[in-house]
This record gives C-alpha cells, structure tokens and sequence, in this order.
C-alpha cells in the first residue's frame, strides 16, 4: 500500500519497531508523571513547571545539537542518547517504587532527560533520510514516524489509565524502563552504511552562524518555522490543561485523564495518518494553514463544552489540526534542507516547536491560576486561527503561486 511504502527498507521497518514500543512507554510514563505531579501537589503551574524543565533545553541547546550533529556518526549519537534515556528511566521507576516523591528529584531527572532529548530527536529525525534508499519516500517515512509517535500516545495513555488505576504509578514507570530494550536492540540490528562525516574545523560560533545564514536565506523554511514558534507559545500548550479539565472541569480520576489523552491521540494518529496517505510533498503551506484553522476550532469548542464526552471529541479534533500542522511543517523542512545542514535546519524546528513550548506551559500555568483552564483555552483558539491568518495574508501570493512547492 501506498501509505506504508516506506516498511520495504529493513532499516526503516526496525526504526519504526523499536521506537512504536519505546513510545508507548514513554506515553505511559508522561501520564503517570502528570497525575503524580497534579495529585501530591493539587497545582496547575507544577504541571506547567515539570513540563518546562523537560522541554526548555530545546531552546537553548537545539542550534548547539544540530551543530554538533551535522558534523559527527548520527547513528552512534541516537544509540548513546537511547541507553541515557534507558538509565535516567531506571532511576525515576526506582524514586517511584519506593514512593520517594520528591518534586524536587523528578523534577532534575525531567530536566536530564530534555537536554538528552534535544540531542538525540535532532540526529534521530537528522537520520531518517538513511533508513529509506529513495529519497522520494521520505515524506512517508516522517509522516509514519509521526504515526507511531500519536498511536503511542493513543495506547499509552489508556493502557496507563488502567495500570495506574490497577497497579499505582509505579508499574508505568518500570513498563518505560523496560521499553528502551527493543529499541536499542533493534538500532543495533540495524545495517547502515553512512557517508563519512566530514569534521569541519570551524568552531561552534561559526558553525551556529552557518546555520542561522542558511535560514536567512530560505524565506520558506524560517516563516514556518516563526508560525510554529508562535503556535508553541500560545497555543500548542493547551494540553498541559487536560488534567484540570479532567479532575476539576468534569469531576473526574486519572481515568477520565486518560481517556482527554487518548481522545487526542486518535486526532493526532488520524492526522498523521492522512499526512501519510499524500504521494507527494507538495502544498504542505496549503495543510499548514487548513489544520490551523481546524485545530483553533476544536479549542474553541473544548473550552465551551458542556459534557465530557463533546470535550472529548473537541480534543481530538484540536489534535487533528496541531498534529497536521507540525507534521507538514516537519515534511517541508526535511525534504528541502540541503544534505550537510539538514540537522541544523532541524534544530530550529525543534527549538522553535519543543523549545519555545515550555515558556508556553508556564504562561499556561500561571493565566491558569488568574483565570479558569476554559478561558485560556479558549483564547488559544482564537490566537491559533489569528497567527494562521497574519501567515496567510503575509505569504498569500506566494503560496498561491507554488514559488515555496516541492520539486
């Protein structure tokens, strides 16, 4: 089938395997992280503040990783940064197992595993281009990578509904130590022949400065690069509110938490399932703006919903637009960065999607506080649908035009 063409590399099929386990337990552990968090200390900032620890190295370290990966085995980085993962994993299952809730420990293990996530999320994506032979795939390959990452977040959370409610927190979090094996066993299985990375002896400035000049000079790339920033602080936040609308909203348990991120799971996996279904990588600015619009639509309508069940539906209609618009913004990047700053490239993606997110959560957190979590939603939507729309009106001739299509 067309939409999983990208399965006939084996490199690719044992990239996908790997990563489809390992995230199910990540999910399931981001989850139970959340519901710890909120249930030891009943507030929405610390929600906002572990999140912002986990994503704020992106910000700050994502042009110094994408230097550092352009120039050194991306392969070995992704497989170093996996067995880190692995063992800072192992050492919050233990804090939980032994019901040591210190806020102030999970919070450090949160901040180790986001400067590794910034290293090891720039060579990965940096990488996929070498698990497929025809570089006409590659658009599938991402999309399907976007697939995995929200089928997990479908199966995680609720599969972590039901063992926190069976078994406590701490059974997810030894379920996501273990879920590191197949991946690192399945890097290793892998059969790569990579190009010899060519050591530049530029030092970090002046290979920060490269990569900066190459975006000043692809208008394309660096507005969708702005949008997303600006999507990540104002609007992309809105789902570190989901536990409030669940215990506080719609009086309900870490099941019904589950069930808000399940709900935005399928979204996503319905989105990035559609993103997969395209043949080519052209008019990803047309999906850009399109999934926009539906994602402010469903914020509107979540923050106006009156029953559980339409909040539900509204969240996953919210995720169907965010999870399109990042993906094609993701598509576009990779498929038109030049091969020997293609990482660099993607570590302002990530900066400007995982690294301006955190500042967000904060915002969200602290406006959480002053008004209800239905308020600021709803203004999230608004702002989605009046960044979309300066976007549109700013580019709107050459977008129409195709001068920023795919070749």
């Amino acid at each position: 089938m067309t939409m999983f063409r990208s399965f006939k590399y084996y490199n690719y099929r044992l990239h996908f395997t790997g990563q489809s386990i390992s995230l199910v337990g990540t999910w399931m552990q981001r989850v139970a992280v959340s519901w710890l968090i909120y249930r030891v200390t009943g507030s929405a900032f610390m929600l906002g503040f572990i999140s912002f620890l986990s994503l704020i190295p992106a910000l700050i370290l994502a042009p110094i990783a994408g230097n550092f990966v352009d120039k050194r085995n991306k392969f070995k980085t992704v497989l170093t940064c996996q067995v880190i993962f692995m063992v800072q994993a192992g050492l919050l299952a233990l804090l939980i197992w032994f019901k040591y809730y210190n806020i102030t420990m999970i919070a450090i293990l949160s901040l180790i595993q986001g400067i590794v996530a910034t290293f090891e999320t720039t060579a990965r994506q940096s990488l996929v281009v070498e698990f497929v032979d025809d570089k006409e795939d590659l658009p599938n390959a991402v999309a399907l990578n976007s697939s995995a990452f929200n089928a997990a977040r479908l199966i995680g959370p609720a599969m972590a509904g039901i063992i926190l409610s069976t078994y406590g927190e701490d059974a997810c979090f030894i379920i996501n130590f273990l879920s590191f094996i197949p991946v690192i066993i399945c890097l290793l299985l892998m059969k790569l022949n990579l190009k010899k990375t060519e050591t530049a002896l530029e030092d970090v400035w002046t290979g920060l400065k490269k990569g900066y000049r190459y975006l000043e000079d692809s208008p394309d790339i660096s507005s969708l690069i702005i949008v997303l920033a600006l999507s990540s602080l104002m609007v992309i936040p809105f789902s570190t509110l989901l536990p409030v609308f669940a215990k506080d909203v719609f009086n309900g348990n870490a099941t019904t938490f589950s069930w808000f991120e399940s709900a935005g799971g399928l979204g996503a996996l319905a989105g990035a399932i559609y993103m997969a279904s395209l043949r080519t990588a052209k008019n990803m600015q047309q999906i850009v703006i399109s999934s926009a619009f539906v994602f402010g639509a469903g914020l509107i309508l979540l923050a106006v919903a009156p029953s559980v069940w339409i909040a539900l539906i509204s969240t996953g209609l919210a995720c169907v637009g965010m999870m399109m618009q990042t993906a094609a913004i993701n598509t576009y990047i990779q498929t038109h960065s030049v091969n020997e700053l293609r990482g660099r490239a993607i570590s302002y993606y990530l900066m400007a999607y995982q690294g301006v997110l955190p500042l967000g959560t904060l915002l969200v957190g602290y406006f959480a506080h002053l008004y209800s979590a239905q308020t600021i939603v709803f203004v999230e939507g608004i702002l989605a649908i009046l960044i979309i729309s300066g976007y549109y009106f700013y580019n709107k001739d050459r977008v129409a035009k195709g001068i920023y299509q795919a070749n």
